[in-house]
């Protein structure tokens, strides 16, 4: 049974595509099956692993909604045991029409529990905001795993990221867990990102990565060729780091615990910087 984990976080340019689609494919090379799902309607994770986008063309849109079967709508990557569902601009129109829909915020669950023995992990990209869509893919996985690059506006957007978990914590009964914090575009150089890298594992209250992803040119460019970094440049210090995430992500198996944990902290939220 999958591990179905959100990638998520309300503020953009985090590196959220860019921790999914590498992560996924780290994830692959250690020898596990995996699937990721492109939930975010500008569809990056899709280009970045090669998918050509058709007017014509299937998509999650078409899996959430009933209209195509799994086996229509998957698709493999370049590596093997990685597979993924594309997006496409449509799904915004989703938004739309699951307004007025019952248990419209179960549409990706039902979807995700029809392929998920399939699986060992189960990556969903979210889109970077609070919307219906970004509720489906919460309430579709167990985890939710939170990129923050090393900037302050990136601190407050955690803040109510937390505050979103526990408000579906709450209201939907529904036990996500927090797999982690992991700290991208990180510049050693700068005393802001070690200021905000040391305040995140200070306060955040919830475990935190001990890999910390550069900022690093061949991260930026390897979608550009529609490959994961491990294809693009593997020697790469952003592939290195990548490969060591996917590392922890695999340890944590060996420790995963249904536990009741709180979603925030008296002290979250106090950085001096």
């Amino acid at each position: 049974m999958a591990r179905v984990i959100a990638i998520c976080n309300q503020k953009g340019g985090v590196g959220k595509t860019t921790t999914t689609v590498n992560l996924g494919a780290y994830l692959a090379a250690l020898g596990k099956r995996v699937l990721l799902i492109d939930f975010d309607p500008q569809a990056n994770a899709s280009s970045a692993l090669g998918h050509l986008q058709t007017p014509e063309g299937l998509s999650i849109y078409h899996g959430i909604l009933g209209a195509a079967e799994f086996a229509q709508i998957v698709r493999p990557s370049m590596i093997y045991n990685f597979h993924f569902v594309p997006s496409a601009p449509h799904l915004a129109g989703a938004l739309i029409e699951l307004v007025d829909a019952p248990e419209r915020e179960y549409f990706l669950r039902k979807f995700v529990n029809r392929v998920r023995h399939e699986y060992d992990y189960i990556l969903i990209d979210l889109p970077p905001s609070l919307s219906l869509l970004t509720v489906n893919g919460m309430i579709a996985a167990d985890e939710v795993l939170i990129p923050v690059q090393t900037e302050y506006y990136s601190l407050e957007g955690l803040g109510q990221l937390l505050e979103t978990v526990n408000l579906i914590r709450d209201n939907m009964q529904h036990a996500i867990r927090v797999t982690g914090a992991v700290i991208t575009m990180f510049d050693k150089r700068e005393h802001l990102s070690r200021e905000v890298s040391k305040n995140i594992r200070r306060h955040f209250p919830h475990h935190v990565f001990d890999v910390e992803v550069p900022r690093a040119v061949a991260l930026a460019e390897a979608p550009s060729f529609s490959k994961p970094i491990m294809l693009y440049r593997p020697d790469s210090p952003g592939a290195i780091a990548y490969e060591r995430l996917a590392k922890e992500i695999v340890a944590q198996e060996a420790q995963l615990d249904p536990a009741n944990e709180a979603v925030a902290s008296e002290n979250f939220g106090n950085f001096n910087i």
